[in-house]
């Protein structure tokens, strides 16, 4: 198994804070965010090795980042290429360029680098073999309105298997939030690079969570520990109170 970290994303919404550094590398309790994944990352023996994909832009400072960065497995860091916010790939973009640059012909970690959360991912792969399916990670956020605008919704059937997705809607159906935390089967991955080749659009990866789950089996693992999607500048003064405890 191989892993992506999505760490091309220009993190406007942060702004001034992500002008100069990605949002990735900003610190929290004392290190970068980045590290916490890694370090959940580290936890699952079936990964080899990890890829960090993210643009021309902040590349350098992923580069300066590593050069000080001892980890436990095989890191690489992915330049995009892309230089602004418009001309961005997109979480699905991302993992298509990686699996086609490096090759890769295996089944799939991808987690978001603005992700930080406190599951097992341990459990998570567990989870993943004994559905020996595709599978992703939901909170469960209690209230359908906290999802409302908010978050990819997901639907699941009895036996956790996701039979609908909705990106931010008004009106969610559970309450249900997707965390943008992957395990993707290698033959999906061949759906994905087909699917690409053929120009069908994907720009989120709940757009491809959706997709694949009506043309393939992807199941949801549920949790309640905490998960923080990092996205302005209230939710990152929220992680950092938690994480600096």
């Amino acid at each position: 198994m191989k892993a992506i970290i999505l760490a091309a994303g220009y993190a406007t919404r942060l702004y001034p804070l992500t002008l100069d550094k990605p949002k990735p590398l900003l610190e929290i309790g004392g290190k970068p965010m980045i590290e916490y994944i890694l370090n959940k990352i580290y936890e699952v023996d079936a990964v080899e090795s990890i890829f960090i994909v993210t643009n021309h832009r902040f590349y350098k400072n992923f580069i300066s980042w590593y050069k000080n960065y001892k980890g436990e497995k095989p890191l690489k860091i992915i330049n995009d290429h892309t230089l602004t916010n418009d001309d961005r790939l997109g979480a699905v973009g991302d993992m298509y360029y990686v699996i086609r640059e490096e090759n890769i012909d295996d089944d799939l970690m991808v987690i978001a680098g603005d992700n930080l959360f406190d599951f097992s991912l341990k459990e998570f792969y567990s989870f993943f073999e004994k559905k020996n399916s595709s599978i992703l990670a939901l909170f469960d956020v209690k209230d359908k309105s906290k999802a409302a605008n908010t978050y990819g919704v997901v639907e699941v059937d009895k036996n956790n298997k996701v039979v609908g997705f909705e990106e931010k809607p008004a009106k969610p159906k559970t309450s249900l939030a997707a965390t943008a935390c992957y395990l993707f089967k290698r033959k999906d991955m061949v759906l994905l690079k087909q699917s690409m080749e053929n120009g069908i659009r994907m720009d989120n990866s709940g757009d491809f969570i959706k997709w694949l789950s009506e043309n393939s089996k992807v199941y949801a693992f549920i949790s309640n520990k905490k998960w923080y999607d990092i996205g302005s500048h209230e939710q990152l003064a929220e992680v950092r109170r938690y994480y600096g405890r």
